[in-house]
């Protein structure tokens, strides 16, 4: 009799590129285990699913790198079987069959049942919301929507993710009091934009009638929010983060760029002057609110003047939190048709000036925390630290706050007051108190 057939079988989850992907595979994660299929994440494993990256090409090339690995290993007997799904696998899924067969089966974006029954479970309607987390159990991501409907011309999510589908209230509530339950404290609001929310399903943008029914949810102590676009803010939501407690004084919200000609090109649908006037009315709602941004350099047609603009705007509005990227040329985007004329090395030089600009910003900002004492919440244990976050610090992003292990002992997952006594460019250390 052959053993092979009596081995059990354990199927490793694989999660690359954003956190929209992580939430799917905790959610392809937890169809699995009650349909009683022995899953991990990112251990070992005879059946691996690769969720993959297709934004751009450095992600691209991980995905594609993963799925390489994966089977190479499945040829030399090290595992059975390999499935991929995801972003790469949705806009490139004849290529990849072509270029790498000895995949098992690929599987797009919206095919969740498709690939269970490929594993050997079934797809279970009433799991609604229930999920494997893979975060330290303090947090988790929430995601409220699904796709995009915007136009901007640099960008592949649509032909990825599809049109903007929006999350019903009950059910994200429903889904917030079970993450609760589970030890969440804190939950990152995420989608590929927040401000759409609700446009949909209840005909008006509607992220702050959301909000206001999760800070009832009783065990979650911060709410953060991710991904924002800065054209139709919905102004409510402001006067919401600053009453509410529980909603963290902090917004991602992705510019992009600040050139009006780069903003046209891009189909942003806003100006320089729209976009700082936006900004300074955040910062008059809510004082002391942190923003984080991303930009992208090197768009086709950025000329030096362009770039001048965006880096001079840059230390005039001194963002606590920012993210820069080169452009990256995607098949089948509106930027698509255009020449992507500003050579690598200068796009690299354009994103080095500006994170060597963003440094200077965060460390001066930093240096006013030190003396100050802030609610932290204390996220792992690594090496000679125990490391933990402000509600101004979303996690993997952004600043950490740094607690001697030799000196003191704070609990992982719970909330704890930390006096700062020294700051460097992206990290503060601390004290509790």
């Amino acid at each position: 009799m052959r053993t092979k057939s009596l081995k059990k079988n354990k199927i490793n989850v694989i999660t690359l590129g954003c956190s929209k992907n992580t939430y799917d595979s905790e959610v392809l994660m937890g169809q699995l285990k009650a349909s009683g299929k022995d899953v991990v994440h990112e251990q070992e494993g005879n059946i691996v699913v690769i969720n993959t990256c297709g934004f751009i090409d450095n992600a691209k090339a991980e995905s594609v790198n993963t799925i390489l690995e994966y089977a190479d290993k499945k040829e030399r007997g090290i595992v059975d079987k390999v499935f991929v799904t995801g972003c790469l696998s949705e806009r490139y899924r004849p290529d990849l069959e072509k270029e790498i067969p000895n995949v098992d089966q690929y599987f797009g974006t919206t095919e969740l049942p498709l690939l269970l029954k490929a594993l050997g479970a079934d797809y279970k309607h009433e799991l609604l919301g229930e999920r494997l987390t893979t975060t330290p159990k303090n947090y988790a991501y929430l995601k409220i929507a699904e796709g995009c409907d915007r136009p901007c011309s640099f960008c592949a999510i649509p032909i990825m993710r599809g049109k903007h589908v929006s999350q019903s209230i009950e059910k994200l509530v429903k889904e917030a009091e079970g993450l609760a339950k589970n030890g969440v404290k804190e939950l990152i609001l995420i989608a590929q934009d927040l401000t759409y929310y609700g446009l949909d399903l209840y005909k008006k943008r509607n992220l702050a009638e959301l909000l206001e029914n999760l800070v009832k949810v009783e065990g979650i102590e911060w709410i953060r929010l991710h991904y924002a676009f800065p054209t139709g803010f919905p102004m409510d939501v402001l006067e919401l983060i600053k009453r509410e407690p529980k909603i963290c004084n902090y917004i991602d919200i992705p510019l992009q760029h600040i050139s009006d000609k780069i903003l046209k090109s891009m189909k942003r649908g806003t100006t320089k002057e729209k976009t700082t006037k936006l900004l300074k009315d955040f910062r008059e709602a809510v004082p002391g609110m942190t923003i984080r941004t991303t930009l992208i350099v090197g768009y086709p047609g950025e000329t030096q003047e362009d770039f001048e603009i965006m880096r001079d705007w840059v230390q005039e509005m001194k963002f606590e939190r920012l993210g820069c990227f080169t452009y990256s040329h995607e098949e089948n985007t509106g930027a698509f048709v255009l020449e992507d004329d500003v050579p690598e090395d200068v796009k690299k030089a354009r994103a080095q000036e500006i994170m060597d600009l963003q440094s200077q910003i965060s460390w001066d900002l930093n240096q006013e925390k030190v003396g100050q004492t802030f609610k932290c919440i204390i996220d792992r244990k690594e090496g000679e630290h125990f490391v933990g976050r402000t509600e101004f610090d979303s996690p993997d992003v952004d600043n950490e706050v740094l607690i001697d292990a030799a000196k003191f002992y704070v609990k992982t997952g719970e909330f704890v007051n930390v006096k700062i006594i020294d700051a460097s460019e992206y990290d503060l250390y601390g004290e509790p108190v």
